[in-house]
């Protein structure tokens, strides 16, 4: 018990940081007046959208750390600046900088490499179209079911702009009770979902039948299912037979879709469910999770179905 508890902490401590520096460092900006600036920056971003000014600052903030931006727009939900619908919507847009930043982090000095130009840069493009598929989806849902966003940066900005040590002490003091109720939510959880993996939880599933029903050479067997459970190590099995032509590209891309899709959910339970909850309560954030998450697995379905009819 004592060794799970210790690596939940192991795990949960950096990400839990990176929520404190959310939540304080825009409690520090808003005090001092800078937030409005930030949304100057994202306004052409978000007018093809109804959100507010809140969920484009919080989407600047995205682009250092999604983290951060979902830990401001918890506290302007809790605030009650914003409404169900626009802290979900906020929550997916936050995602999309980190598509992006993927590309250089991982699609090019990793999976290129691996997996070639061809292979390699398709999988790349899946992930841009991903980011598209979900940014076309905010937009249109905000215009279907949002008002004109009201949610803006808080009045103080305009009234008073305070020193850096009176900002960092005030943002403190407001937002210390919040960052302690993540915290805790985000452990408990964190710590369930690495008890269910101590007992398989995640590990009982196979691939075998799909794998035979899409005509998958047997070979690519072991990098699907390794994918499911490490992309890269999946990769890095699938890329020799690619090069070794012991599979077509094809056949390398659809394995590529399977696996991603089989991954994600588990992917999903493990990282994504634990921080959503923690940020926004077990209702909201598995309606987040859920939504994102089964975006990206339709992106992949659609892909996979256009592979199947290329042959």
């Amino acid at each position: 018990m004592i060794d799970l508890f210790l690596r939940v902490l192991e795990f949960a401590a950096p990400i839990l940081a990176m929520i404190g520096i959310g939540l304080f460092g825009a409690g520090v900006l808003t005090e001092m007046g800078l937030m409005e600036g930030l949304n100057r920056i994202a306004r052409p971003i978000f007018s093809f959208t109804k959100l507010p000014d809140a969920c484009a600052s919080a989407f600047v903030v995205s682009v250092g750390s999604a983290v951060a931006a979902n830990g401001m727009v918890a506290r302007f939900r809790d605030e009650g600046c914003l409404e169900e619908k626009e802290v979900i919507l906020c929550a997916i847009m936050n995602s999309i900088p980190v598509y992006f930043r993927e590309l250089f982090t991982y699609q090019i000095p990793i999976v290129l490499p691996a997996l070639g130009l061809v292979v390699g840069g398709f999988y790349a493009l899946v992930f841009i179209i991903t980011a598209l598929v979900k940014i076309l989806a905010v937009v249109v849902l905000s215009r279907i079911f949002l008002k004109e966003g009201t949610c803006r940066v808080p009045e103080s900005v305009h009234r008073e702009r305070v020193a850096f040590r009176a900002a960092v002490i005030r943002s403190f003091r407001r937002e210390r009770r919040l960052f302690f109720k993540i915290a805790a939510i985000y452990i408990a959880m964190t710590t369930l979902v690495f008890a269910l993996r101590d007992r398989g939880a995640f590990d009982a599933f196979s691939v075998l039948p799909l794998a035979e029903i899409f005509g998958i050479p047997p070979e690519s067997i072991v990098p699907l299912t390794t994918y499911v459970a490490s992309p890269i190590v999946g990769i890095s099995l699938l890329g020799p037979m690619i090069h070794s032509n012991g599979i077509s590209a094809v056949q390398a891309m659809i394995v590529l879709m399977l696996g991603s899709m089989f991954m994600l959910p588990f992917f999903a339970v493990r990282s994504l469910l634990p921080r959503y909850v923690g940020l926004f309560g077990p209702r909201l954030g598995v309606g987040i999770v859920v939504f994102s998450t089964g975006m990206s697995i339709l992106v992949r379905f659609v892909i996979l179905l256009v592979l199947l009819a290329l042959g």
